[in-house]
């Protein structure tokens, strides 16, 4: 059962549960047997999003078995003094708009109690009676995001079963501070064409072999079929480079451009700093300028080439130039790795690695760190996973981003439309 599938057995419940007659809970959910008697009744208060309400359950006995057993109803979590509005209501708040759990609990009780800050929007409303108070706290929040995360934790297996994938796929990791000082890794797999993340991991490192074969062990019992995948996008990690040559020797990898860039600013400045050795000041200033402008343009030629072939041309001029021996050098080794986006089996791999992925998760998740635990940490990027799959791009470009697929999820672009299923029914909220 994939999340989709997760998520409508949940809303199904729920409308068979809203459906039950008074008949229907005449049956006992023991023995099945219909010869019960009313056997009393309870109160309950519940916080709504209109405010506090009073519920009657009505209790029943079963003759046969003499177990008793309540009405329930779907609107209505146990054990807890809230609505199940009320808490898809903070999670959503917290998931959706990346705030911190103490300012989503002050709103929400704002709202549900008509205090704090609801006199900010109504001026003259009168005060709540201080016994009708509520007393929402950030440490509740925080239980029900964990409780969701842990729905997340429970439907890693077969999570994207029978869903499509390209083949094409672009990873990537970040560090994250845990409580004491310690720190993990995350790392994630998304499809480049959906854009669809698999469950992402938490492991101690990712220079080795290991740790991103639990990455490709995860993504394999979500429903990923190892044996057709294509290409994979990285930094270069040699963690990741030297399990692909164990485990998956017939993936391709592409070289994240961004990242190599970053890698060759340090040989940049150095090979324009020895052009410059031993010349004035204000004549080295200018040649250590146009050094650097002219080994730019070659690396460009190199890197933003249309072909291998034209690539390979511009790295020859590279080579030749007085000061770029040692720029070629470090392109010649990554050169074929550059240009495998542009392989007829390899169509709609990126040149470079999800970073994207990053900006999204620190908005929603505290920036992405000060988690208590490792357990605390992976719950809450395997919920972020499932949030992020089931929700639509926006509509509108901004000045610098632009969406591939405006207004379509990443489940949609894959061919797994969840309809009306939200990330918060599949996560059982």
């Amino acid at each position: 059962m994939n999340i989709i599938e997760r998520g409508r057995a949940f809303v199904e419940s729920l409308r068979a549960m809203a459906g039950r007659t008074a008949w229907d809970w005449r049956r006992c959910p023991q023995c099945k047997g219909d010869e019960t008697q009313r056997y009393g009744s309870y109160v309950r208060y519940p916080w709504g999003l209109a405010g506090r309400e009073e519920v009657v359950v009505r209790r029943h006995l079963c003759v046969p078995c003499n177990s008793t057993y309540s009405e329930q109803s779907p609107w209505l979590v146990r054990g807890s003094w809230y609505r199940r509005e009320v808490h898809r209501y903070a999670v959503d708040m917290w998931q959706h708009h990346g705030s911190s759990l103490r300012r989503v609990a002050e709103w929400v009780r704002s709202q549900i109690g008509r205090q704090e800050r609801w006199h900010l929007w109504h001026p003259l409303a009168p005060e709540a009676p201080e016994g009708e108070r509520c007393y929402l706290g950030a440490s509740t929040v925080h239980r029900w995001l964990d409780g969701a995360g842990r729905k997340a934790q429970e439907s890693v297996g077969e999570q994207l079963a029978g869903i499509a994938s390209s083949g094409q796929m672009g990873t990537d990791g970040l560090w994250a501070r845990l409580r004491g000082g310690s720190q993990r890794v995350v790392l994630a797999l998304v499809d480049t064409v959906s854009g669809l993340i698999h469950p992402p991991v938490v492991v101690e490192e990712e220079e080795s072999a290991s740790a991103w074969g639990v990455l490709f062990r995860r993504a394999r019992e979500a429903g990923l079929d190892l044996d057709r995948l294509g290409g994979v996008t990285s930094d270069g990690a040699q963690g990741l480079l030297a399990y692909l040559r164990q485990a998956l020797n017939w993936v391709r990898h592409q070289r994240c451009v961004w990242h190599l860039w970053r890698n060759l600013g340090a040989e940049l400045a150095r090979a324009s700093a020895r052009a410059a050795q031993g010349l004035a000041e204000g004549l080295a200033q200018q040649v250590r300028q146009q050094v650097r402008q002219e080994l730019t343009a070659l690396l460009h030629a190199i890197i933003d080439a249309p072909s291998y072939e034209q690539a390979e041309q511009a790295l020859a001029r590279l080579m030749a130039h007085a000061s770029g021996a040692g720029l070629g050098k470090k392109l010649n080794e990554q050169l074929d790795r550059l240009f495998m986006y542009q392989l007829p089996d390899h169509r709609g791999l990126l040149r470079v690695s999800p970073e994207w992925l990053w900006r999204d998760f620190r908005l929603r998740l505290s920036h992405g760190r000060n988690h208590g635990s490792a357990q605390h940490l992976e719950r809450a990027v395997l919920r972020w996973a499932v949030y992020h799959n089931f929700t639509p791009a926006q509509w509108r470009s901004e000045a610098k981003r632009h969406y591939k697929h405006p207004g379509q999820s990443a489940l949609e672009v894959a061919g797994a439309s969840p309809g009306e299923i939200s990330y918060l029914d599949a996560l059982g909220v």
